[in-house]
């Protein structure tokens, strides 16, 4: 069936149905975007998506509510909004029009859903407190999309749509930034596999590029791993590894005598000639050279397990 019309509700508007959109449009970018609230387009129809109006959930017939009761749950009894309803039954053909590699799919799919998609779901359903992101609450993707809406006073005919749009472009933005970089992870993990077989029982781990590394340590349970090296514009890294996801914690810290130093008063306090830089919070140092920087991070194994 050849989609012709993409339909949500009129006036404001929040994240569930503008990222919804990001989605459909994607996919289905000669269809017309309607906002309205009128029974003739929130009832079903041949070659329509409904989403985020209408009271009802069924996939078969092109409508995806969730404001009805009862309101349409996740396995876990989690509740979704149109967004997750709409990337459940569309966020695979989105990654794969998106150009995502087939055998990532599942995973970025699954990753995007539990990191993205589910905190708008349970946010939109008042299932999840905006105050738990404390001072950072009015930061949110949610709260951010929701500043674009007019204000009170600007609400002339046809400014909500107008919003809408300009938000739409926001909204993609950010939905195609966060499936990309869990598709470069996806890449990443095969070579960070690679690099921790070569590197065997040393602490150090050895990269040909800066990557995301973490995930594929901890999936590859290479807890013997401190401190990875890697080149930077014309430089080499050297960073630690963070205990996990939700903490800047390192297994290992640089050496404290370190922090904060460049140059050659770094070179002087560590013996390393070519040391250039370490970060007052020792979680990255720079060095000239290949040598320089194997040679801090060897100093700086030695220093954590002393």
């Amino acid at each position: 069936m050849t989609i012709t019309h993409l339909v949500t509700h009129s006036g404001g508007f929040h994240a569930d149905e503008l990222l919804s959109s990001v989605i459909l449009t994607r996919l289905y970018p000669d269809a017309a975007l309607v906002r309205s609230r009128e029974a003739a387009w929130i009832t079903p129809g041949e070659g329509r998506i409904i989403y985020d109006v209408g009271r009802s959930y069924d996939a078969v017939t092109g409508i995806f509510d969730h404001h009805q009761r009862p309101n349409p749950l996740r396995e876990d009894g989690q509740p979704y909004s149109s967004f997750g309803l709409i990337w459940k039954h569309f966020g695979h053909a989105y990654l794969r029009a998106s150009g995502v590699p087939e055998a990532a799919v599942e995973e970025v799919h699954a990753s995007f859903d539990k990191g993205f998609v589910l905190p708008v779901d349970l946010v939109d359903n008042g299932a999840l407190e905006p105050s738990v992101a404390g001072p950072l609450a009015g930061l949110t993707l949610p709260a951010l999309l929701e500043t674009l809406k007019p204000a009170f006073d600007s609400r002339g005919a046809g400014a909500d749509d107008v919003a809408f749009l300009r938000a739409l472009d926001v909204a993609r933005a950010f939905v195609e930034a966060a499936v990309e970089g869990r598709a470069a992870k996806c890449r990443a993990e095969a070579m960070v596999m690679q690099a921790i077989e070569a590197a065997g029982a040393a602490r150090i781990l050895e990269l040909p590029m800066g990557m995301p590394f973490r995930s594929a340590v901890e999936k590859a349970g290479a807890d013997h791993l401190l401190f990875v090296i890697h080149p930077r514009d014309g430089d080499w890294a050297l960073t630690t590894i963070r205990k996990g996801g939700d903490t800047f914690e390192s297994r290992a810290d640089l050496p404290e005598a370190w922090a904060g130093l460049t140059d050659a008063a770094l070179e002087a306090v560590s013996g390393v000639p070519g040391a250039k830089f370490c970060h007052n919070a020792r979680f990255i140092a720079v060095a000239a050279t290949h040598a320089a920087v194997l040679r801090m991070a060897e100093l700086a194994v030695a220093a954590a397990e002393v």
